[in-house]
């Protein structure tokens, strides 16, 4: 469905973005990859996708807080693929404390990485979907783009304005052949909350499986984690002819959590 396309996936290097990239990847599109980590480990994963998908992949290091480095890694994708069709805005960081004692340097870096940097991508790559008349920008949002939880008041604004930014690109880009929908994940079992997981069942000498339910308990009604290729899978079904006229949209990818 996708070869010929080209998907820019930002924050890619591991996790949510790199199975979204996996998943685009496996329907025929060119890859670019962004992100930070080992050079080696990225390396292996741009030439495995290319080898196992038959497509080609580049990556580029582009740090998110840098509207520079975000303008240039748009013009590079289109100058080495010919356009950028697909944009799927990923990169995102997380600092949780009270409001009173959040630092104000931890409020901007996310805001820069999980809101700022998402108009910085689609500034600069929606002029080129507009001039050819199709475009997919996907925003991973959260669960926490729809409703709060304490301690976590930078990343709860950014994803917020990450779903209000989606319907303003959705409304401007209505006609142009271009649709921005928001994927607004719950729990997602990454390779960081495994790892939280397991400390809790070390700590308290319960099994893993009660400490996942625990966990999963304190906000979804599902006791199962989303798993990163589901967020992949979801991202895929939105470039498709089927999804033509979604658009504007924020989807819950959360076992119930927000339906409570």
């Amino acid at each position: 469905m996708l070869k010929g396309k080209t998907a820019l996936v930002t924050g890619s290097t591991s996790g949510i973005g790199l199975a979204t990239a996996r998943a685009l990847a496996a329907d025929g599109a060119n890859i670019m990859l962004n992100g930070f980590g080992d050079k080696d480990v990225i390396e292996k994963e741009r030439s495995g996708l290319e080898k196992e998908f038959g497509i080609k992949a580049l990556y580029s290091p582009a740090d998110m807080t840098k509207p520079a480095e975000i303008a240039a890694m748009i013009a590079a994708t289109e100058k080495a693929f010919g356009a950028l069709d697909v944009l799927v805005n990923n990169a995102g960081i997380q600092h949780v404390a009270n409001i009173e004692d959040f630092p104000a340097e931890k409020w901007d870096a996310i805001i820069a990485i999980n809101l700022s940097s998402a108009f910085h991508t689609i500034h600069a790559a929606i002029p080129g979907m507009k001039q050819r008349k199709w475009g997919r920008i996907i925003n991973i949002a959260s669960a926490h783009g729809l409703v709060a939880s304490a301690q976590k008041v930078a990343y709860v604004a950014a994803k917020h304005g990450i779903v209000g930014l989606t319907k303003v690109v959705a409304i401007e880009a209505a006609n142009g052949g271009v649709t921005c929908n928001a994927i607004c994940p719950g729990w997602v079992l990454t390779p960081l909350v495994q790892k939280q997981i397991d400390d809790r069942a070390k700590a308290s000498g319960k099994p893993v499986r009660d400490e996942e339910i625990k966990l999963l308990s304190e906000k979804q009604p599902m006791h199962s984690f989303t798993k990163p290729e589901g967020i992949g899978a979801l991202a895929v079904f939105l470039c498709s002819e089927g999804a033509a006229t979604i658009t504007g949209s924020a989807y819950s990818i959360d076992g119930g959590w927000v339906a409570q």
